[in-house]
């Protein structure tokens, strides 16, 4: 993808959000990265949406470094780059603070898989993350956020749960695509919304079935997937 064109879906990545309900004012940022090039496309820090356009993402380094743009990049910038260096699966974060998914992300209850809809999408329970201590939060605050988010997944695999709730803060999504990625998001935010309230009804209510969780996982995702139609030859 040239670097217009991830622009072009970055910016409407983090449109997609505004449009769906999962952010609010200037809350939340995406970006997406072309493998090839190692470049980062990032919504600017603190630019109201309303008047947001493609020419407006900041380009970035792996490293950091600024290639383009007269706006600084978004305060979450070295959570997005440290997600990319780990998970190389990834084409695009995207981070909010949707309503219920920050619900479980604030009481540090990670967001259980009680039924199909959340197994289509995630292939097991979206973990929460550890709080930072006192030394992270003063000496490196949005890294260690990215850190903690990726010690949360050394035994899960990132590309099947494509998402992480930090503590007391929200959750970061992430997909191949930035659209991916914002739909992602979307979908994370109704499985917190329903978990919430099966877990009203019924407060000992236990996960699905591992099997009936990767019977509809697997059918959408990876080698052997049927759901969906054929790729025209």
């Amino acid at each position: 993808m040239d670097l217009t064109d991830l622009k072009a879906a970055v910016c409407e990545a983090n449109l997609d959000t505004v449009r769906t309900g999962l952010v609010m004012a200037t809350f939340g940022n995406a970006s997406g990265i072309d493998r090839n090039s190692g470049l980062v496309a990032i919504k600017p820090s603190g630019v109201p949406y309303d008047t947001m356009s493609p020419q407006d993402m900041v380009t970035v380094r792996l490293d950091g470094a600024l290639v383009d743009n007269h706006y600084k990049p978004s305060s979450d910038l070295d959570t997005h780059l440290l997600l990319y260096r780990a998970f190389d699966g990834i084409g695009s974060v995207v981070h909010t603070h949707s309503t219920f998914a920050t619900i479980f992300a604030q009481a540090m209850v990670p967001i259980p898989c009680f039924g199909t809809t959340h197994a289509d999408y995630f292939r097991g329970t979206v973990p929460v993350t550890r709080h930072l201590t006192e030394t992270e939060i003063r000496d490196s605050y949005v890294a260690s956020t990215g850190q903690a988010i990726i010690d949360s997944f050394t035994d899960l695999d990132p590309m099947e749960i494509p998402a992480a709730l930090v503590a007391g803060h929200g959750p970061f999504v992430w997909g191949r695509t930035p659209a991916e990625a914002a739909m992602n998001a979307h979908i994370l935010e109704e499985c917190a919304r329903m978990a919430w309230y099966s877990m009203q009804l019924r407060p000992d209510l236990q996960s699905l079935p591992t099997a009936l969780r990767d019977r509809h996982f697997l059918r959408k995702h990876g080698q052997a997937a049927t759901y969906g139609q054929e790729e025209p030859a």
